[in-house]
């Protein structure tokens, strides 16, 4: 029988990307007191939980990713008594925190790599990371044909001839995991966190950390760099890494069994298929993991119903749930992304994003929502170079994966930058700029208006929390036209999207319970999603 305290089974957890929430301090830069102080937005929009993105000390060659201390909060988002006072802040509102771990790689300013390069080769320093002579005349070639994530390869020469082996960018350096010593230290920060009352991690790269030991050359380099579904095999996906989620598992039901208070581990999953996604979640690892086969689905009804039936057969039947998404700080927000071609106009992405919202959230399992999301953001594609920041283009010079767009900071209030954004000067800088259409998307304008993307994302997590037929489950497929999807969830709510332009006939009579667009009896309007309750 399940615990009653596994609130994250069917939890809606909201993703804060604390550089771009709300700066505190005039700097132009999120920090940790401006999430505490739009923690009561928070609750207000309903969500169970927050997920901060990683605010240790870091030079910020990735936005915090390379860390270079665990255990410390940077500067520049406040420090641990400012955390204390946040968590503090959610607890009392019940929202639980989720905190970003970054266990694949760090920053080549934590002082381990810093003593790794100043040691000889074969030094116990270096044996943390993956340190190898080079091929070729002189050793002047990398070990490996690897390439990075980030662009180029996936190897850095340091002064006395070897390499060292980083993922993604060359400021983070990869954790060999294969060292006692690094899996030992990941205890300690997992320890020192929980302790600190925190409600679970995020966890970054889950399906890295082991790369196979040899190290040999990759059939097909390029395309393990290019997409998600052909990341490098001989370093992703390795089956060690099970062991570390099963003792990072058994850490956190440790605590659990102080207190009854479930902690959860959550990761980012980059493998091909449910199937393979499935083996992260079983009862003894991961709690959940991102199913991102929902968000890089096309705009289409077969193509949603593929995915999220091997999610249910595969992930669910692990005895998990599925953990939906539909934004992330990595990824085109969907205003834009369902919006395309760019000559169909950007109503038709924002019809789309507000039918894939309701979507969402009335399917199975758990789901999380990109700060933004709820406003109706669309990716800011007119950034220009020189404020560019993602090392995706500082490695290639092309705009084609960066990610600068869907981090730009929130509009707040008013009609011109910072949109209440920075408690500075109206003159403040935001550390990437507003576009001057912001002012159409800022919170305060939305929550005015009830027909706002944050009216239906609100509406939504009310009915999710208020109707025994959401949430955790099952669903069951009706018979549809071509071009839309329906499901039965419960006992009676059904959920319909119609994916194409043109209307068609409901699945269900009478008015909807809740619509992402007008939607009158008898009729489901093209790029609409609707709820009803009924007896089907």
């Amino acid at each position: 029988m399940l615990s009653k305290y596994r609130w994250w089974r069917d939890a809606v957890i909201y993703q804060v990307y604390v550089r771009s929430f709300l700066d505190s301090t005039g700097d132009g830069v999120g920090d940790l007191a401006g999430v505490r102080a739009g923690l009561p937005y928070l609750k207000k929009l309903g969500v169970d939980g927050i997920w901060l993105s990683p605010f240790y000390p870091s030079p910020q060659h990735d936005h915090g990713y390379d860390v270079a201390d665990y255990c410390d909060v940077d500067p520049l988002f406040g420090d641990l008594a400012e955390f204390d006072l946040l968590m503090a802040a959610a607890r009392r509102l019940g929202v639980k925190v989720l905190l970003d771990i970054v266990p694949n790689h760090c920053s080549s300013e934590h002082p381990w790599f810093q003593e790794a390069l100043a040691a000889e080769p074969g030094s116990p320093a270096r044996a943390r990371f993956h340190f190898a002579d080079g091929r070729g005349p002189a050793g002047g070639e990398p070990p490996n044909n690897w390439h990075s994530m980030f662009g180029g390869p996936a190897w850095t020469r340091v002064g006395d001839g070897q390499w060292y082996l980083h993922m993604f960018a060359p400021e983070q350096p990869d954790w060999n995991w294969r060292n006692p010593e690094v899996g030992a230290e990941f205890d300690r920060v997992l320890r020192f966190w929980l302790d600190r009352g925190i409600d679970g991690f995020r966890i970054d790269v889950a399906a890295g950390l082991y790369k196979h030991p040899d190290l040999p050359d990759s059939d097909d380099p390029e395309a393990d760099a290019r997409t998600r579904d052909s990341v490098n095999p001989l370093a992703w996906n390795q089956p060690e890494v099970h062991d570390v989620w099963r003792r990072w598992r058994a850490t956190c039901e440790e605590y659990t069994a102080r207190d009854g208070r479930e902690r959860l581990l959550v990761g980012e999953v980059s493998v091909p298929t449910a199937r393979e996604h499935a083996r992260y979640v079983r009862p003894d690892e991961l709690h959940q993991a991102f199913f991102f086969d929902l968000l890089s689905a096309p705009w289409n009804a077969d193509a949603f119903r593929k995915v999220i039936s091997e999610a249910m057969q595969d992930i669910a039947g692990t005895g998990s749930t599925v953990t939906w998404v539909l934004n992330n700080h990595d990824q085109v927000r969907t205003v834009t992304r369902y919006g395309e071609p760019a000559t169909e106009g950007s109503g038709l992405g924002a019809a789309r994003a507000r039918a894939a919202a309701l979507l969402m959230l009335a399917l199975p399992g758990a789901a999380y929502i990109y700060q933004g999301e709820e406003l109706g953001l669309p990716e800011v594609v007119d950034l220009p170079d020189d404020v560019l920041t993602d090392p995706i283009f500082r490695r290639t010079g092309s705009r084609a994966r960066i990610r600068d767009g869907c981090r730009v900071p929130l509009p707040w209030s008013g009609q011109a930058s910072p949109f209440g954004f920075t408690s500075g000067a109206e003159s403040a800088r935001p550390w990437l700029p507003q576009p001057e259409y912001f002012a159409e998307y800022a919170t305060d304008r939305a929550l005015a208006d009830t027909r706002s993307f944050w009216h239906l994302y609100r509406d939504g997590l009310q009915l999710r929390s208020a109707l025994p037929q959401l949430g955790e489950g099952t669903l069951r497929w009706l018979d549809t036209p071509p071009g839309v999807l329906g499901f039965v969830r419960g006992d009676g709510l059904v959920c319909a999207v119609n994916f194409g332009t043109a209307p068609t006939p409901s699945p269900v009579s009478g008015t909807p319970l809740l619509s992402s667009g007008p939607c009158p009896a008898g009729v489901l309007p093209g790029s609409t999603a609707a709820w009803w309750i009924s007896d089907l």
